[in-house]
């Protein structure tokens, strides 16, 4: 699995996080991905930012600036394949700087750029072959986006793990619960009431500054 992001894209607001919080469970088979690829955006441009003067990337790095730029603005099918005017695609330069920070972080932009378009078999491959870069943001975040992926093509189980583990990993009160209450609905839909009632007693004890924190004890009481 793997990560990062760009200089030119603009902050995530908080209260968007908030908002998907609360609705999320109504929502997230089309609106997760905007809010998972902003975190992206937003978290790679700092990691970015420390490997622009590695001259073993620069090559790769300009060949996916335009991509950064393309995906930011919401333009999918040009960041995946390219604009015909310089810009090969983040598919391309996967492949072509394969062994690359940047190529590695063209495979995320391509999987995230997949999801958007609702291609969700490529997605999951693009986003399996990304190499955690062990971003505090970034990572948790594309684990997150794959459990999401994983339940989109029908594997729940899968799913319900990847957002549990992912949850784990973040260990913030803006993503872990995200991730938390989208394992614990899967689990619910699984019968698996157990591991659901663990999801949502986690946000209780651990995030109660979060936006989803209010909403446990009605998620709680309706598995007692």
């Amino acid at each position: 699995m793997a990560k990062k992001q760009t200089p030119n894209a603009a902050p995530v607001e908080q209260n968007s996080f908030a908002s998907m919080a609360q609705t999320w469970y109504e929502q997230y088979k089309t609106a997760i991905f905007s809010v998972l690829g902003g975190i992206v955006v937003v978290g790679l441009a700092v990691w970015a930012y420390n490997w622009y003067t590695d001259k073993q990337n620069l090559e790769a790095n300009n060949a996916i600036f335009k991509g950064q730029e393309y995906f930011a603005a919401a333009n999918y099918e040009m960041a995946l394949n390219g604009d015909n005017a310089g810009f090969a695609g983040f598919v391309a330069v996967s492949e072509d700087y394969s062994g690359t920070k940047a190529g590695n972080l063209a495979r995320l932009y391509a999987g995230l750029s997949y999801a958007q378009m609702g291609n969700d078999a490529e997605a999951v491959k693009m986003v399996e072959d990304f190499d955690d870069c062990d971003d505090a943001m970034v990572s948790p975040a594309a684990l997150g986006a794959l459990g999401h992926l994983y339940a989109r093509v029908g594997n729940d189980e899968k799913a319900a793990k990847t957002l549990f583990a992912a949850a784990q990993r973040a260990d913030n009160n803006t993503l872990s619960p995200l991730f938390y209450v989208a394992a614990g609905e899967i689990y619910e839909k699984l019968g698996n009431k157990e591991q659901a009632l663990k999801c949502y007693t986690t946000i209780k004890n651990k995030h109660v500054q979060s936006a989803m924190w209010g909403e446990m004890d009605k998620y709680i009481e309706r598995l007692k």
